[in-house]
């Protein structure tokens, strides 16, 4: 025996399609898509032309942290790590 498929029927008496064969869904679905394609295609260049580029100011990389020279901080004195200045 072949089993009947049931679907919906609207006001019309005619049946509805199913959610994936309306254009709406899709049109909505459109603009998150893009953007999660743009946000790969962006993390793909910036680690293909930027990943391995070196600190050219001189500056102090301590994890994913960059610090400024000691000598270039404003009320740096030699021989202290954590001088404030006084305030």
């Amino acid at each position: 025996m072949a089993r009947k498929e049931i679907r919906p029927v609207d006001a019309a008496g005619q049946t509805e399609r199913p959610w994936w064969r309306h254009r709406w869904p899709w049109l909505l679905m459109l603009g998150p898509a893009l953007a999660v394609v743009g946000c790969i295609i962006t993390i793909v260049l910036a680690f293909q032309s930027y990943g391995d580029q070196a600190i050219q100011d001189g500056g102090v990389r301590r994890g994913l942290h960059v610090s400024p020279p000691a000598q270039d901080r404003p009320g740096h004195r030699p021989g202290s790590l954590d001088y404030k200045g006084d305030a």
